[in-house]
């Protein structure tokens, strides 16, 4: 996919502050793309509608709907009457077209206005790819906006690897699966003959590391996401070996084995083969996770009697306790952004989401259920998604996201029952 700008335009002022508190979602507008032949017709329509969800699901932006509106685009290039959109009270406009080429390409031109000052925020664009791609150009429209808007950075252009489930509680059927960050685009990597736990993507998004059952055992496994060819890596002494996660450079993979009776952290080198065991503590030592410069660790250990977080050198060492809230801490996984690290928590008979900084300082729950678990990070480490799993006989997970703030939590869209999400990066 090409993008490329448009004229240079002026950035306005156009912002949305983004803190704790309680924010007012900012109204846009987004009339439906210019279809500039008859082949661009549904798409141009299918473009808007993906853009306005992007932007809508975020709970930053409310969308004026197209029926409120007084002006029509009726051409991409055609002058803005901003008094139309400031009578309808819309504080960000987007504007764009599409066209659909005889040799199956398609061109889908887009600008951003804030209305208030009569200024375009930011410049044009002007992406170039197929028809069959249509998704992946709304959604980089939409990070374009929300970044410019937000300050923050984009997160829509993006896919998650995750357990599809089906079947009965007791007896439930697991494959892995990859979708786009909104659900779209399902595609299945595993049968469900065995069990598949833990997926999560490598830094380029071109293979994903998950705990797979094919021999009986637990054992680490690589699959290639374009050829589906698997490789399981690890140690032969090791009886089971799980929790795993590539390092940020792809060189290595950290992950939790049982070897005599003990349950340590170890570290992979892909280049060479090399093995290092990172922990010798008697207790059990599992979930490690990287922070982005991929000089540390987090992982969950029981050492203190129950299960809390820990940070220590990537290359091994003594840990450093950050967790001392009450109850028991697992799963903890760092910001992409450096700046948190989220985590899984117990407390009185209830689990959260919650995220801390990385020294364990300003531990806050963003979400209490009957059974929340595993967060993983959007790319730009301001949106968390985890399982979250009802009661009952007739219970069963789903994935959901939510803020770091602790606001808009919302269902994940999946063909079936869902656990394990793991985010991938930004698409190229």
């Amino acid at each position: 996919m090409l993008a490329t700008p448009l004229a240079a335009q002026s950035p306005g002022p156009l912002k949305i502050e983004i803190t704790d508190g309680v924010i007012e979602p900012l109204p846009f507008a987004v009339p439906t793309f210019v279809a500039r032949n008859d082949a661009a017709n549904d798409l141009a329509q299918d473009i808007t509608r993906v853009i306005s969800a992007d932007l809508t699901n975020t709970g930053l932006f409310r969308e004026i709907p197209q029926d409120a509106h007084i002006a029509r685009i009726g051409s991409f290039d055609a002058p803005i009457q901003f008094s139309d959109w400031k009578a309808i009270n819309a504080q960000a406009l987007i504007t764009g077209s599409v066209l659909a080429e005889p040799d199956g390409r398609i061109v889908v031109q887009f600008r951003l206005y804030d209305v208030f000052s009569e200024a375009p925020l930011g410049e044009g664009l002007q992406f170039v790819g197929t028809a069959d791609g249509w998704r992946r150009m709304a959604h980089k429209v939409a990070d374009a906006a929300y970044s410019r808007i937000t300050g923050e950075g984009p997160y829509f252009d993006s896919r998650v690897v995750f357990v599809s489930e089906q079947g009965p509680k007791d007896a439930r059927q697991k494959r892995l699966a990859v979708m786009d960050y909104d659900g779209a685009n399902v595609t299945y990597l595993t049968s469900s003959d065995s069990i598949v736990l833990a997926p999560r993507f490598s830094p380029d998004g071109s293979r994903i590391i998950y705990t797979g059952y094919e021999s009986g055992f637990p054992k680490v496994t690589v699959i290639n996401v374009a050829t589906l060819e698997k490789q399981t890596v690890g140690g032969v002494d090791q009886n089971m070996s799980f929790a795993p996660r590539f390092s940020p450079d792809s060189s290595k993979v950290v992950y939790s084995a049982e070897v005599a009776g003990n349950t340590d952290l170890y570290q992979l080198d892909l280049n060479t083969g090399a093995q290092t065991r990172l922990t010798t503590a008697p207790s059990i030592e599992t979930a490690p996770s990287y922070s982005p410069d991929g000089s540390r660790l987090v992982f969950e250990s029981d050492r203190s009697g129950a299960p809390q977080l820990y940070v220590m050198p990537a290359s091994g060492g003594e840990g450093s306790r950050i967790s001392f809230g009450e109850g028991r801490y697992g799963t903890p996984v760092w910001s992409p952004e450096d700046d948190y690290i989220a985590f899984t928590k117990q407390n009185a008979g209830r689990f959260h989401i919650g995220v801390m900084r990385t020294d364990g300082s300003e531990e806050r729950l963003l979400t209490g259920a009957f059974l929340d678990e595993g967060p993983t990070w959007a790319p730009n480490g301001r949106v968390v998604m985890f399982t979250r799993e009802t009661s009952g006989a007739q219970g069963a997970p789903a994935l959901y996201t939510v803020d770091i703030t602790g606001r808009n939590l919302q269902r994940a869209a999946t063909p079936a029952a869902a656990s394990d999400p793991a985010w991938g990066p930004l698409l190229r």
